[in-house]
């Protein structure tokens, strides 16, 4: 997205009650899968191939909660749903079926490959911290025609704890030069807004993949990126709104302010 002219009058610092929220900063993180591309739909089958392969027990909400997070923890962390099997043998297994023909495509996020380019155009550095091991997020960046754009990207063989860990964010952080406090992170995963906020930084929740009240602990929301354009300051308006918490018996398009 490309610069605006102008702010609209009177919104300084913080939402308007008609007007976008406007975030000043001096560096953006983003995720990858679910933030910059929509893989989680092929993300999901995979895994449950992997489950129903082994005969493993499985519901929706085991699978959904593997957004964001290390495939290697996730399969330590299951270890006795697979006797016999290490989580190295099981993550590779998940691997391959990366090749198979008949998965869900993956897809950029509507307005992600614009700011990424609009933030390196007004020389705002950014930063790709994933749970994904290096040659595959260097292959996604190079689909999207990205790659070289982010200063840094920290992977998932980058850092001992993967998120909901803050390590990635700061370690990032740290590579950019820039204080957390002045750094706006988008994430797509409670895992990950929860590390981007433990590391201090402004969470943005892209609601892709989980419903609006899974990223309650982000500190603003949007459907897509689109929802995001950056001002001169450098500024990010930010149109979406503000998470309400998880009320169960509200639904997921009233959760924003």
């Amino acid at each position: 997205m490309a610069l605006s002219e102008q702010d609209p009058p009177g919104v300084r610092g913080g939402a308007a009650a008609d007007g976008p929220a406007r975030l000043p900063l001096r560096a953006v993180v983003f995720d990858l899968d679910g933030t910059l591309v929509d893989t989680e739909p092929r993300n999901r089958a995979m895994w449950i191939r992997l489950f129903e392969a082994h005969g493993a027990p499985y519901d929706e909400a085991l699978i959904a909660s593997f957004a964001g997070r290390r495939g290697l923890e996730v399969l330590d962390e299951l270890a006795h749903l697979f006797p016999g099997r290490t989580a190295e043998e099981l993550f590779a297994q998940v691997v391959s079926y990366g090749a198979a023909p008949d998965l869900p495509p993956a897809a950029p996020v509507p307005g992600a490959v614009e700011l990424v380019r609009a933030l390196h155009d007004a020389d705002v550095p950014t930063a790709i911290v994933t749970s994904a091991q290096r040659p595959y997020a260097e292959a996604v960046l190079d689909d999207l025609g990205i790659r070289g754009l982010p200063a840094a990207t920290v992977t998932a063989g980058d850092v001992a704890a993967g998120k909901p860990d803050p390590e990635g964010f700061l370690a990032a952080a740290g590579m950019l030069g820039v204080p957390p406090a002045e750094t706006v992170a988008f994430e797509d995963a409670p895992a990950g807004v929860a590390a981007a906020k433990a590391a201090g930084m402004t969470c943005v929740g892209v609601t892709t993949t989980q419903p609006a009240r899974a990223l309650a602990g982000a500190d603003h929301l949007v459907a897509n990126l689109k929802e995001v354009e950056l001002s001169p300051g450098p500024v990010l308006r930010v149109f979406g709104g503000r998470p309400r918490g998880d009320d169960p018996g509200r639904g997921d398009d009233e959760e924003y302010l």
